[in-house]
């Protein structure tokens, strides 16, 4: 087995310590993005279920409402869901999102994250936090859509602080 096929099968999610599987996926625009773009940043990676629906457009929302605090403490925010490219221009263009929003129609970089299915209906919802050498520092899973941007600021923040 490939690293990349034992990957593809992960089953839990990229943990704290772990390097950050790199990827590249087309964003809202149709340009192309690799997570290695951002070294030297520090990225909230954010993986949701579906554009447009209820939670998944108040957790974006939300991401967007504190995307300067963000930016304060040098974070980058990206969401990633499986909708098509053309589904996260419309997303991104409604809501206003100042932030990359990449497609991944097949799941495979979640899959490569460990970011499960939730119900056999419901696609998975994790946050990674992964620090400026591209090292996850923080990661969770959890269906509350509330929870993501609040945990990640935390996070950020603390290692803004730590310097790192």
């Amino acid at each position: 087995m490939t690293q990349t096929q034992a990957q593809t099968e992960r089953k839990m999610l990229v943990g704290a310590g772990e390097t950050a599987p790199d990827f590249a996926l087309k964003d809202q625009e149709g340009k192309t993005t690799r997570l290695s773009d951002f070294h030297g940043k520090t990225l909230v990676l954010y993986f949701y279920p579906q554009s447009f629906t209820g939670g998944c457009t108040k957790e974006a929302c939300q991401f967007r409402d504190s995307y300067e605090d963000f930016k304060q403490v040098g974070a980058e925010v990206i969401g990633v869901s499986s909708d098509s490219v053309e589904t996260q221009n419309e997303f991104a263009s409604q809501y206003k999102l100042p932030f990359v929003l990449l497609s991944d129609p097949g799941d495979e970089v979640g899959k490569m994250y460990g970011v499960k299915n939730k119900l056999i209906v419901f696609k998975g919802r994790a946050t990674f936090i992964i620090d400026s050498e591209g090292i996850v520092r923080h990661s969770f899973e959890s269906i509350n859509y509330n929870a993501h941007m609040a945990e990640a600021l935390r996070i950020v923040r603390k290692l803004a602080a730590k310097g790192g």
